[in-house]
């Protein structure tokens, strides 16, 4: 027997600890998400069961309702937790959903058809429980691919849902681009990133014909829905704010701060398509509130155009190379013919996964 005269260097045993540490770290992940997809494919079939009784005969679906509650009762006698009446409700809710899953019909034993079953759910129950919100079935269907694209947590899913991404990426004029918007970003924010195109302003409830002034009011008047639209982390400061350069008189629409840019966001509202000489007099408004309204230790601050239509061409040579940051953004009071907007989106999706997939080959 050979008995070795030194140690392996340290170099060596170090590769061997990192390798078995990424192993088990590995198999645990995955030991996880088979748990979590095999959950969540027993959920799906308890919910099919309850379904499917419910639909077999009238005097069955009159019972629903005191179905629900009484295996409520008896399952969490047994299993003392996750069956309250909320909780299956959902389940049967999760089926109805997501009830087009494919399964081999020769599959038999209940252990094997939940593996099978599983596949078809790779992301975690409580993704799919944020997903029953949805109620636009092409909209639930973009989210759920999306968050697998992108590996979203429940939270970024929760916010691209409170966001309407789904809406704004239909209305995108770009949405390839608008889809990669989707990828988590690094912490550091940047003003592209914080300020949204298109604008969805449902909310306002204006008629086909309204004016620059009617759309401020009806922000003013509707601002927290506007507040939620603009996103996190801004400052309503105020409206009409007025600046005097030579002998005329100008006034910024609305006037609003964001915290994590630390800067100042001056919006100008046009109800009509976007101007090179919007761009110019925006320019000039910033270089009137970075010299007069900007405090000690803020950034520049930011312009925003928000209008009804933008030309690409006349907003990318109009706004590219100011020396102050200038963007434009269109807004909808109302979304057009979904059904065109949700087959070109889909188109964009197939587009972006085989590019992805081309990449990794």
């Amino acid at each position: 027997m050979t008995i070795p005269t030194s140690l392996q260097p340290a170099e060596d045993y170090q590769q061997i600890h990192d390798g078995i540490i990424r192993l088990l770290d590995t198999a645990r992940t995955e030991t996880v998400r088979s748990i979590n997809a095999l959950m969540t494919a027993t959920y799906w079939e308890i919910g099919r069961r309850i379904v499917e009784f419910e639909q077999n005969g009238e005097a069955r679906a009159a019972y629903g309702t005191r179905l629900i509650e009484r295996l409520s009762v008896d399952l969490t006698q047994r299993y003392k937790r996750g069956f309250s009446s909320r909780n299956l409700w959902q389940i049967r809710t999760f089926y109805l959903y997501f009830q087009e899953v494919e399964i081999l019909q020769t599959v038999s034993a209940e252990s094997s058809r939940l593996i099978q079953l599983a596949r078809a759910f790779p992301l975690p129950w409580s993704a799919y429980i944020r997903l029953l919100s949805v109620k636009d079935a092409n909209a639930r269907q973009f989210y759920e691919k999306e968050t697998l694209r992108n590996g979203w947590s429940v939270r970024q899913l929760e916010r691209q849902i409170a966001t309407q991404f789904y809406e704004r990426t239909l209305l995108s004029h770009d949405k390839p681009a608008m889809l990669q918007q989707g990828v988590p970003s690094v912490p550091e924010v940047l003003p592209e990133q914080a300020l949204r195109d298109p604008f969805i302003l449902e909310f306002l409830n204006l008629k086909d014909e309204y004016s620059e002034s009617d759309l401020e009011k009806a922000l003013i008047n509707h601002l927290m829905d506007f507040m939620l639209e603009l996103g996190d982390d801004f400052a309503f400061v105020g409206r009409q704010r007025r600046l005097r350069i030579d002998d005329s008189w100008f006034r910024v629409d609305l006037l609003f701060f964001h915290r994590k840019l630390r800067c100042l966001l001056v919006i100008d509202l046009k109800v009509g398509k976007f101007s090179y000489a919007d761009a110019g007099q925006m320019n000039m408004y910033l270089n009137y509130a970075k010299e007069h309204w900007t405090m000690p230790g803020e950034n520049p601050p930011v312009g925003l155009i928000l209008c009804a239509e933008k030309g690409a061409g006349e907003a990318h040579y109009s706004l590219n190379g100011l020396p102050n940051t200038v963007m434009a953004s269109e807004y909808r009071i109302q979304l057009p013919d979904e059904k065109l907007l949700a087959d070109e989106l889909i188109r964009s999706q197939r587009a972006l996964a085989a590019r992805g997939n081309s990449l990794s080959d």
